[in-house]
């Protein structure tokens, strides 16, 4: 895998219910991006990153899966800007899995919403889900 020196913004947000710890809920982050810096705040957790490197895991997963159609539709439908995002399944994400979510309520205790901004997102979109 190679990695494009692109600038970037990599941030993750989701909520964390009163029925969790938040420690897990960190610790699903920090399975799949594990450089990013987290806080919390008003059970909400914000992560992000500078690094593309953080999106090595998801990548490897769409190319191990054959699940570029799937990101590329989520990327490309949610972008706007000089950003894009896509949702990840909470639960998988702490079981060290990661699983897209198409909408947020296919995750049952919510998603974990990713976001990527770039003045170049779309040699980054490009990168994720078409570079071989």
């Amino acid at each position: 895998m190679k990695i494009p020196n692109i600038s970037c913004k990599v941030e993750m947000f989701c909520t964390v219910n009163p029925s969790e710890d938040s420690e897990k809920v960190k610790k699903s982050i920090l399975n799949i991006f594990p450089n990013s810096k987290i806080e919390l705040k008003n059970f909400l957790i914000h992560a992000q990153s500078k690094d593309l490197n953080s999106f090595e895991k998801i990548y490897e997963v769409i190319r191990s899966k054959k699940s570029y159609k799937t990101y590329a539709r989520n990327l490309e439908n949610n972008f706007k800007n000089d950003s894009t995002w896509f949702y990840l399944n909470k639960q998988a994400a702490f079981v060290e899995q990661i699983a897209i979510c198409e909408g947020s309520d296919e995750s049952p205790l919510g998603p974990i919403k990713v976001i990527l901004t770039s003045s170049n997102i779309d040699e980054i979109i490009d990168w994720i889900v078409y570079d071989d």
